[in-house]
This record gives C-alpha cells, sequence and structure tokens, in this order.
C-alpha cells in the first residue's frame, strides 16, 4: 500500500498525523545534533497552515520530486490551489525553471507519449517522430535535439509544474526516526489499520540510535552508496562500477564511524560478489580483501587458488581454521586445506561425506516436489509421529521464551515505537548485552514445566505480535511445546545459547523434520538424490549428537508407483 492512498476506516488526513509524529520525535531524540537547515525546516514547516503541510506531507511521501499541478486531487484538501500558494510563498515548493535542467528527465517522464509528439509538432512542425517509436526513446531524441529553455517554455504553457523542495531534510527525518532506508510511513499504516501489532514500548525508555551526528552522516552515506550501486551495476559496465567503489572507500576508509562500520562491510561483500559474478576476479579479490566478515575470506582463498596464488591461499585456509566465524567457514578451510595439501582436484567435502554415509528411505516419486511431505506420511504409515521441524519451531522457542530480553529497552537497542527488530540483533552486541539476563532465565527455566509455562504465558500474551524468530503458523505452539518435552532443559538451554550467540547464522540449518513416538524420537535432515548437505545443517547435526540429541541423515530414493 502507498501511503498516498485512503486505507479504510482511518481518517482522512491520517498522514498528516503521522508525518508530525515523526518530526516531533525527532526533535524530541536528535535535536542536538541537527544541522541549521534541518532545525529550520522543522520550525518552518510548523508555521505551514494544516491544508499546506498536508499538501507538502503529499509530495513528499511519493518516490517523484516534480508534480503536475493540473493532476493533484485531494479530497481531503479544502483548497488545493492555496495550499499551493502558500507552499510556492514559503519555499517548500518551486516552479520549474533553469535550475531543474539536470533533471530534466524526470520532468519529461510525467508526460505521455502523445503528449510529448505533440511538444514536437510545436517544436518542429515539420519533422515529425514516427508514432511508433517508444516514449523512452522519444524523450531521449528531445533532449537530444532540443534546448531545455525550448521544451521548458513549451511545458509551462502546457500546466504548471512544481518540485517539491526540502527533500534532504525529510530524507533525514525518516532515517532518525525509522535508522534505516527501507522503512517508511505505511508502517503507521499497518499498525493502525490491525495488519500487524507491534511491542509497546514506553517512549519515555526508548534510546537513541545514533550518538553523534557523524554516526547518522556516515550511516546514511552507506545507504545511499548502496542505492547508487543499484542503479549503477545497471547502467555501466563493471570496470567503471570497480573504480567508482575503489575511488570512494579510499576516501572514507579508517575515517568511517564505528557505528556504519557493519553496514559498510556489507556493502563490500555486495560489490565484490557481483564483480566475481562478472568473472572480474582480480577486482573482486581486491575489494574482498577490505573486510574479514564472512564470507570474504572463503572467497578471497577460492580467488586466490584460482588465480594461482597457492601459498597465499593456503596460509589464509589455515587462518580461517584458526578462528572460524560460522560453520561455512570451519568446513571449508578443514576441506579446501586438504584439497590444497593433497592436491586433489576433486576432494570429497565433509557435508558430501555425511551425505554417503546416510541411511535411506523409499518415497513415491509423486512427491519430488514436496520431499519433506513424502517423509512425514513415509513415517506415520510406520506407526510414528512427525512434523515439519526445520527452523521455525527453534526460532519460535528462542523468541517465545526470552520475548522480553529480546525486545529490553534497557539494552539501547530500541530506538522507535515502530521497530520489529532491535538495533544489535544480527551483532556479537546481542549476546554480551543479555547474556546476564539469558542466564537468569535459563536458571528460572531449569525443568519442561518451568520452560513450557514460560512458553505458554508469552504465547498467550502475545499472540499475533510481530517477533523477528515467531512466526503465528497454525500448530506452532504445539510443535514448540512438543520439542520441550523430548529434550532436556540441560538440551536445551544449550540449543538455546547456540543460537544467541551468533542470531545471523544460528537461526538457520535445524533438520527438517521430528519424529516421535513412545519410545524415541530423532530429528531428522531429509535429502532428495540432488539434494546437498549445507555447513550450517551439519554444524547443527553434530551440535545435536554433541549434546546427545538425537538427529541423522536420511537420503529419500525415489520409487514409481503402482
Amino acid at each position: 500500500m502507498q501511503i498516498n492512498e485512503f486505507p479504510k476506516d482511518l481518517p482522512p488526513k491520517y498522514y498528516h498525523d503521522y508525518f508530525g509524529y515523526v518530526l516531533e520525535f525527532v526533535r524530541k531524540m536528535y535535536e542536538s545534533i541537527l544541522n541549521e537547515n534541518e532545525l529550520a525546516f522543522l520550525n518552518n514547516y510548523n508555521s505551514l497552515s494544516e491544508d499546506a503541510q498536508c499538501l507538502f506531507i503529499r509530495f513528499s511521501n511519493r518516490s517523484k520530486s516534480f508534480f503536475r499541478v493540473n493532476n493533484l486531487k485531494y479530497s481531503e484538501i479544502t483548497d488545493i490551489s492555496a495550499a499551493l500558494n502558500e507552499l510556492h510563498e514559503r519555499e517548500f515548493i518551486q516552479a520549474l525553471c533553469e535550475l531543474h535542467e539536470d533533471r530534466f528527465e524526470e520532468v519529461m517522464n510525467l508526460f505521455t507519449k502523445p503528449e510529448h509528439l505533440a511538444f514536437t509538432k510545436i517544436l518542429e512542425p515539420e519533422i515529425m517522430p514516427s508514432k511508433s517509436i517508444r516514449k523512452a526513446d522519444l524523450i531521449r531524441w528531445l533532449l537530444h535535439e532540443y534546448e531545455f529553455d525550448a521544451i521548458c517554455e513549451i511545458i509551462q504553457e502546457t500546466e504548471p509544474i512544481v518540485k517539491v523542495s526540502f527533500e534532504a531534510e525529510v530524507m533525514m527525518m525518516k532515517f532518525l526516526f525509522f535508522g534505516n532506508r527501507y522503512a517508511d510511513m505505511t508502517e503507521f499504516v499497518v499498525r493502525d489499520l490491525g495488519h500487524v501489532r507491534f511491542q509497546s514500548f514506553d517512549e519515555e525508555h526508548l534510546a537513541i540510535q545514533f550518538d553523534t551526528r557523524k554516526d547518522v552522516d556516515d550511516t546514511l552515506m552507506i545507504s545511499l552508496m548502496k542505492e547508487t550501486f543499484d542503479v549503477l551495476k545497471n547502467a555501466v559496465p563493471p570496470e567503471e562500477i570497480f573504480d567508482w567503489f575503489m575511488n570512494w572507500q579510499t576516501g572514507v576508509s579508517g575515517n568511517l564511524s564505528k557505528k556504519a562500520l557493519p553496514s559498510y562491510h556489507l556493502f563490500i561483500l555486495r560489490v565484490s560478489a557481483w564483480l566475481e559474478r562478472k568473472k572480474m576476479f582480480s577486482q573482486a579479490l581486491t575489494i574482498y580483501q577490505l573486510t574479514n566478515d564472512a564470507p570474504a575470506r572463503e572467497r578471497r582463498v577460492r580467488l586466490l587458488y584460482n588465480l594461482g596464488e597457492i601459498e597465499e591461499a593456503l596460509a589464509l585456509c589455515e587462518e580461517i581454521a584458526e578462528s572460524p566465524q560460522n560453520a561455512d567457514e570451519r568446513y571449508f578451510s578443514q576441506d579446501f586445506h586438504e584439497k590444497i595439501v593433497n592436491k586433489k582436484k576433486r576432494a570429497v567435502k565433509r557435508t558430501t561425506q555425511a551425505l554417503k554415509d546416510a541411511s535411506s528411505i523409499d518415497i513415491p516419486i509423486s512427491y519430488r516436489f514436496r520431499v519433506e511431505r513424502g517423509a512425514i506420511e513415509y513415517y506415520q504409515e510406520l506407526g510414528s509421529e512427525a512434523v515439519f521441524s526445520e527452523n521455525e519451531p527453534w526460532r519460535s522457542l528462542f523468541g517465545l521464551l526470552f520475548w522480553d530480553i529480546i525486545y529490553d529497552t534497557n539494552v539501547k537497542a530500541i530506538h522507535n515505537p515502530l521497530q520489529r527488530v532491535p538495533s544489535d540483533f544480527f551483532l556479537p552486541d546481542f549476546y554480551f548485552k543479555r547474556s546476564k539476563q539469558l542466564l537468569a532465565r535459563m536458571q528460572d527455566a531449569d525443568s519442561r514445566e518451568a520452560i513450557s509455562n514460560i512458553v505458554e504465558r508469552t504465547f498467550q500474551e502475545k499472540f499475533g505480535m510481530t517477533n523477528v524468530l515467531v512466526s503465528w503458523y497454525p500448530d506452532m505452539l504445539e510443535t514448540v511445546l512438543r520439542l520441550i518435552s523430548l529434550l532436556t532443559p540441560e538440551q536445551i538451554h544449550a540449543v538455546m545459547l547456540e543460537i544467541a550467540y551468533n542470531l545471523r547464522e544460528n537461526t538457520r540449518g535445524f533438520p527438517d523434520l521430528l519424529v516421535w513416538d513412545e519410545n524415541e524420537y530423532s530429528f531428522i535432515e531429509i535429502k532428495s538424490p540432488t539434494d546437498h548437505l549445507s555447513s550450517r545443517q551439519l554444524h547443527w547435526l553434530h551440535f545435536f549428537a554433541n549434546h546427545d540429541i538425537k538427529s541423522r541423515v536420511v537420503r529419500v530414493k525415489w520409487i514409481k508407483e503402482e
């Protein structure tokens, strides 16, 4: 849903309330780091009439900057003409002029192809492009053949065009409120329509996300650079992307705020992976070397090996083996080290060997696109119970058991009332900031009964509320309680702690199925003949084995149905 649409059951000027709330929230939380222009914007906005504010918000909530005045239709605004005049007088909008020459293609895109053909007829009656020409090609031709002033004059005679002002200031207000560039004002809409129930927070306990202006500027800069990259990669050759990125990072490297570093490292991984896919291996290696965040080191080993730098690849493999960041790095370093040392072109990976060693079951080939469902029915026919157990039940168990700890405002990771995920959720800080609380909770949850009570109580209190780990699917609670009933409290604690250490990595890779009867249970990773075992899945199988949690890999063999 776009913010400029009227949702049902919301007042006509719902967006005015939301925008005003955001501005007041930002002023309250961040006034000390706002610059002169941003403070002036806040003051000037507050002095506008309500209708003028509404029209400005309508403009600001759109993805474009230019608007055709004759197309403006907002029934909740009493006098659009008067609101336009006020916004123009107060410099909240600008009329189309020579200042906009470098963005004139945006203006041209406001008009239809027949309208562009009409402009052409006025400019040069004897030269008319074919009516079959594409609109984009027609725009490019007009911009190439005619001066800006000439086209602009014709457009202005056709109807007024205005550009919204204070775009940078509005962007900053939203960035400071949400803490990122992907959330937007529709979060208010989905909340007030009841589509999403947000965790409620006492606003007095919300923490600022950015301590300094440099924190804000650096984090926003990287977000904008990511957006620029997404545009450039479809418009210019990979060689130019590499030069563009290296020129930029040379200027910022070593000077970034600590707050911006996680985003910076993710950006490095995104650009280098793209260059690698474009077969620019040396350039990709150069950028991978700017970070040690996974999977940069693994990719560097592979690239070094393929580029003939064997000794360097081997040394990096050994470095990874000494301090792997995740299961992918741990098993990769072992497997690739053996490949290099033994000079085997096709060394058997540990994941492959585990799959080869697995037992197998026969499943009708009609389940080839529903292999887990086929396996469930196979075990049910043998008299066992079976349910899906991949990721979701474990994530839900963690989310329900530690709900209040995840969203504890005392940790200073909740920054606005619509926040779905704590800002430190995928960082090492998550565990370190909450370790005492997590361990204390597990001391309280010292029996199956105690764990079940906490989970069921949280389920009842929070049902339907958004939680990054909890999916409110049918039978979720029943499956979670089944996990609790089959494992010892010590085993549950071990799994929960392993998840807490690295939420980004350790909330995935769990076995597909839980199968049990009156006598025993097992978590089973089901693999079709064409499927592979991932490092993360092997990690959990080994972890379960080390904690006496019964699990195994089972391969599927297809059989034809009679």
